[in-house]
C-alpha cells in the first residue's frame, strides 16, 4: 500500500510543489522591484484569480474521483467520455469568463479594497491574464482526469513544464525586456497557452488510439451528466465557501495598511507551500480510493485511508518544525524589506501552526473526492466556514491581525474534524457501501 501512495503521491508533490514555488518567484520578484506595493499587488491580482478559478476547481476534483471510480471498474470508454465532457465544459466556463472580465475585476476589487496604487496595478496584470482562462481550465480537467487514470506523472510533466516556462519568461521581461510588473503577466499568460499544447501532446502520444475509438454519441448522456453535475455542484458551493475565507481573509489585510498587506501575503504563500505538498497525499486519496472504491475492495479501501493519515501527519511535523526553525532565513528570501521581515517574525508562531491545524482536512479532501462522498466535504466547508467569521466578528475584544490568523487557523481544524466525525458516524456506508453519495 506504501508503494500504490507514493507511486501516486510523489510526482504529485513534485507536481503541486511547482506551484507554490512559481507563486514564491512571482512573489520574490515582485518584492525587488523597490515598493511593497507591488508584493501586494502580486497578491491581489493572484487573489482575483483565485475568485474565478477556484470556484472552478471542481474540473479537476469531480474528474480525477468519477474518472478513478470508472478505471477501478474497467470502463474505460466512460472514463474518455469524463474528459470530453470535462473538456467542453471548462471552453464553455472560459468563454464566459472572458466575456464577463470586466464585472469580474471590478467586483474583485471592491471585496479586496485594496489601495488605489495596489489596485492599478493588480488590474493591469488581471486584465492580461485573463485571456489564458481556456488553456488554464482546460488542463485543470485533463490533469484531474489523469490523476483518475492513477497516473500522477503526466500532471506532473504539465505543471512542471507551465511553471519553469512562466518563470523563465517573467524573468525575461521583467529584467531583459524591462516590462516591470506587466512581464509577470506576460510571462503567466504565454506558459498557460504553452502548456495546454504540451497537454494535448501528451493525451494524443499515450492515448491517441482509444480517444479517436470512443464512440463520442456516448457523451450524451443524461444519467452521467447529471452525476457529474451531482459531484462537481458540491465542490462549487465548497469552493465559493473557501474562497470567501481567503477573500475575507485577504481584505482584512489589506484595508490593514500595505505592510500588513504584504506579511499576510509572505505568509498565505508559505501556507499554500504545505498545501500543495499535503494535496500530493490528497492527489493519492483522489486516484486509490476512487479506484478501490470503483472495483469494490472495501479492504483496501480501508487500508488506503490508515496509511494515508501516516504519510500526512510525517509531513505535517517536518513543516512545523521548518516553519518554527527557520522562520527568519524563509522570510529573508522572500523580501528585502526589512520592515515586512521584522513584523513577519511576530506571526512565525502562527505559521508553525498551519500544518497542525490543516493536516486532517487535505488528507481527508483527497479521499471524499475518491468516494464522490462530496457533501461530507460541503458540510466540512461550511463548519470551517462559520467559525472563521464568528471567531473574528464575535464583538469581544480587539480586532487585530493576530485574530485574524487565530480565526483561519480554527477554520484549518473544523474542517479536518468535521471530516473525521462524518468518516466515524457514517464508515460502514463510505467504505461498506462505497458507491452510495455520503
Amino acid at each position: 500500500m506504501n508503494r500504490e501512495i507514493l507511486r501516486i503521491a510523489l510526482p504529485a508533490i513534485i507536481a503541486n510543489i511547482t506551484i507554490p514555488l512559481l507563486g514564491l518567484i512571482d512573489t520574490g520578484i515582485a518584492g525587488h522591484l523597490g515598493s511593497t506595493v507591488f508584493i501586494g499587488a502580486m497578491a491581489v491580482g493572484s487573489m482575483m484569480f483565485s475568485l474565478v478559478y477556484w470556484n472552478f476547481s471542481f474540473l479537476r476534483m469531480g474528474t480525477s474521483g468519477i474518472t478513478a471510480q470508472a478505471y477501478g471498474a474497467g470502463n474505460k470508454e466512460a472514463a474518455f467520455h469524463t474528459l470530453y465532457r470535462v473538456s467542453a465544459l471548462a471552453l464553455m466556463i472560459a468563454i464566459a469568463l472572458i466575456a464577463l472580465q470586466y464585472p469580474i475585476q471590478w467586483i474583485a476589487l471592491k471585496i479586496i479594497g485594496p489601495s488605489e496604487e495596489v489596485a492599478s496595478f493588480a488590474r493591469s496584470y488581471f486584465y492580461i491574464v485573463v485571456w489564458g482562462a481556456p488553456a488554464m481550465l482546460i488542463m485543470m480537467g485533463i490533469k484531474g482526469w489523469f490523476l483518475g487514470m492513477q497516473d500522477s506523472t503526466r500532471p506532473m510533466m504539465i505543471s512542471i513544464m507551465v511553471n519553469v516556462l512562466d518563470i523563465m519568461i517573467c524573468l525575461f521581461a521583467v529584467f531583459v525586456l524591462h516590462k516591470g510588473f506587466i512581464g509577470i503577466a506576460i510571462g503567466t499568460l504565454a506558459a498557460e497557452y504553452l502548456g495546454l499544447v504540451f497537454s494535448i501532446i501528451l493525451l494524443r502520444l499515450r492515448y491517441g488510439k482509444e480517444l479517436k475509438e470512443t464512440a463520442l454519441m456516448g457523451i450524451i448522456n443524461f444519467a452521467d451528466i447529471k452525476r457529474l453535475f451531482r459531484v462537481n455542484s458540491d465542490i462549487f458551493f465548497r469552493s465559493v465557501m473557501m474562497l470567501g475565507v481567503t477573500l475575507t481573509f485577504m481584505a482584512i489585510g489589506a484595508r490593514s495598511g500595505n505592510l500588513v498587506l504584504a506579511v499576510n501575503s509572505l505568509i498565505m504563500q508559505l501556507f499554500l507551500l504545505y498545501s500543495y505538498f499535503m494535496d500530493g497525499f490528497g492527489f493519492a486519496g483522489e486516484a486509490l480510493a476512487g479506484r478501490f472504491t470503483g472495483a469494490e475492495d472495501n479492504q483496501r479501501l480501508a487500508k488506503c485511508i490508515k496509511y494515508l493519515f501516516g504519510w500526512g501527519a510525517a509531513v505535517m511535523v517536518l513543516f512545523a518544525a521548518l516553519y518554527l526553525c527557520a522562520s527568519r532565513q524563509i522570510f529573508t528570501l522572500l523580501t528585502n524589506e526589512m520592515p515586512v521581515i521584522t513584523l513577519a517574525m511576530d506571526y512565525r508562531f502562527w505559521t508553525a501552526a498551519i500544518p497542525i491545524a490543516g493536516m486532517a482536512a487535505f488528507i481527508w479532501d483527497g479521499i471524499y473526492i475518491g468516494l464522490t462522498a462530496t457533501r461530507g466535504m460541503l458540510l466540512a466547508s461550511l463548519m470551517g466556514c462559520s467559525t472563521f467569521f464568528a471567531i473574528y466578528f464575535i464583538p469581544i475584544g480587539a480586532m487585530s491581525n493576530s485574530r485574524l490568523w487565530a480565526a483561519f487557523i480554527a477554520y484549518l481544524l473544523m474542517r479536518g474534524a468535521v471530516q473525521t466525525v462524518i468518516y466515524l458516524l457514517r464508515r460502514e456506508r463510505l467504505i461498506g457501501q462505497p458507491k452510495e453519495r455520503a
